[in-house]
Order: structure tokens, then C-alpha cells, then sequence
């Protein structure tokens, strides 16, 4: 028996694919984190003794597993892949948080939201591509530590990777809507989309369960829209909603509100349906 574990969620479903129907495998995801994101999320104790049985750690690297140290004390001999080994990270700093207006208002709780990534956006499973790579690697790393079943985790990989494939075709199908196009987003990880759809980033304000928003960012915001002809933000509805309700009725931006696929039902097609279901949407907002 093979016990495969995965850190969170998008892992979850790209080794799920991997080792569909491959005899001998147990796949276990670790307990869910409360904000889908691992940023500050903390081991259980369930989660140490998951760990304990695992022969493979699957991992998204990039520095969003915080725990990983504590993980390498306790179990120093444990294998762990990491996905995004092979992967162009952007940087942080790719999507423009500190637009050249008037921010003194936010300096605190910038300070206070420090995701502690380094200046790595670990984001990458929301790039079609990179999530492509991602599930090469995996696929690799599961085929040297169980060759006796490697053919059928490359074989899996290759049948996952034709629909992610599919994927790309849309994104670049409409990439002429989207090419230059300045757009906002909520969320660090929506700098993957807006690179795959080559739009531009020109500011982030990234939302979570823990960020209060000051007036002076919705100035920021709006101040931004004006100066860069931003139609579009992206957002994630958990924690975007409110911002999004009140830049909608100050501006006539368009806020969509697409899926960041931390969390999700575990089908091993969630991940194609929730990405079509974003590509949609963005097709949509730029159509219109």
C-alpha cells in the first residue's frame, strides 16, 4: 500500500487524477483549512498522525505550506513533492499593490497581512499551465517512488493533462478581449489569471478573513480605476463581496467574483469545472 497525503485542497485534486483506479493506492487530503488558503494555517494533531502513515507528501510549495518545517522535524525521512518545483512563480510584486496614490491609510494593516511567502506568490494552481506542469511532476515523482505502477500514473497524467489542455484553448481563444486590458484584483492569487489572459494587474488588494478595509484603500481603489480605465475586478465572493458591493456603486466597473479553487467537492473534475466556469465568466465581462 502506497499512502499518498496531499496539503490542501488543488493538490488533492491534481494527485487524485494521477492515481485514479491505480491498485494499492490510499490518497488522504489533510483536515481543511478554514480559509481554503494555507496561510496561516496550524497542524492538527489528526494532521501529525495522517502524516505518520504517509509514504509521499504532495505539497504546493512556494512557501504557503508555513508548516513544512515542523512537518521535516517530525518526519525528516518523508518524501515530499513539491508541485511547483518546475514552475516560473511570479512574484509578488507582479500585481501592483503599492499603486502610486495616497496609502498612508493602509500602512497598518499591510503591515499586519503579511502572508510571510517570501516574495514568491505561491498562487500557481490558478495558471492553466503551470497547473499543467504541476501535474507532470507529481505524476513523475509518484512513477520514481512506485515504479511498478508508473506507466499508469503517466498515463492518468497525460488523460488529465488533454483536458487541462482544453482549458488553455479557451483562454487563448479569447485573449484578444483580455490582451492589455488593465484590470484590479482581490485576491493575490487572480495575478495567475490575469497572466494567463494577459491582462495587467495594475492593483492588488488582497482579502481575507482577517483584513478590514480603511477608507482610504476604497479611495485607493476607485482612484485607481479612474487613473488606469480599469472595467474589470476580480474577486472572490467569500471575502470580496462587501468591497466589491461598495466599488460597484461608486464606479461602473464590472466585479466578477471567480472561484480560487482552494476548496471545492472532492471530483476529480472539479478543478475543470470550476476553471471553465471562471474562463466564463471572463469572457463574459469582456463582451459585454
Amino acid at each position: 500500500m502506497l499512502t499518498v497525503v496531499t496539503s490542501f485542497y488543488p493538490m488533492y485534486i491534481a494527485t487524485l487524477n494521477i492515481v485514479d483506479g491505480v491498485e494499492g493506492v490510499r490518497l488522504e487530503n489533510l483536515s481543511e483549512p478554514q480559509t481554503g488558503c494555507l496561510h496561516d494555517f496550524q497542524l492538527t494533531p489528526e494532521d501529525m498522525k495522517l502524516l505518520s502513515t504517509a509514504d509521499v507528501f504532495v505539497i504546493n510549495g512556494g512557501g504557503i505550506e508555513s508548516f513544512m518545517s515542523d512537518v521535516a522535524k517530525a518526519y525528516p525521512k518523508l518524501d515530499v513533492v513539491e508541485a511547483c518545483e518546475d514552475v516560473a512563480l511570479l512574484s509578488e510584486d507582479d500585481a501592483d499593490s503599492d499603486h502610486d496614490h495616497d496609502h498612508e491609510a493602509d500602512a497598518e494593516s499591510d503591515s499586519a497581512h503579511d502572508h510571510d511567502h517570501g516574495d514568491e506568490n505561491a498562487h500557481a494552481w490558478m495558471s492553466v499551465p503551470r497547473y499543467r506542469t504541476m501535474v507532470q511532476t507529481i505524476a513523475s515523482r509518484l512513477a520514481e517512488k512506485d515504479a511498478k505502477h508508473a506507466d499508469e500514473y503517466y498515463a492518468n497524467a497525460k488523460a488529465y493533462d488533454a483536458k487541462l489542455a482544453v482549458l488553455e484553448e479557451k483562454i487563448n481563444s479569447i485573449k484578444s478581449l483580455t490582451n492589455g486590458q488593465n484590470i484590479i484584483i482581490f485576491h493575490e492569487a487572480y495575478a495567475y489569471v490575469a497572466d494567463d489572459f494577459s491582462m495587467n494587474a495594475c492593483y492588488l488588494l488582497d482579502l481575507d478573513e482577517e483584513r478590514s478595509v480603511s477608507a482610504g484603500e476604497i479611495k485607493q481603489v476607485i482612484g485607481a480605476i479612474k487613473d488606469d480605465g480599469v472595467s474589470v475586478i476580480l474577486a472572490e465572493e467569500l471575502y470580496g463581496k462587501s468591497m466589491g458591493d461598495t466599488v460597484s456603486r461608486e464606479t461602473d466597473v464590472h466585479v466578477i467574483y471567480i472561484d480560487p479553487l482552494n476548496r471545492g467537492e472532492y471530483d476529480k473534475d472539479s478543478y475543470l469545472y470550476g476553471m471553465e466556469h471562471n474562463i466564463e465568466l471572463i469572457k463574459e465581462a469582456f463582451t459585454k
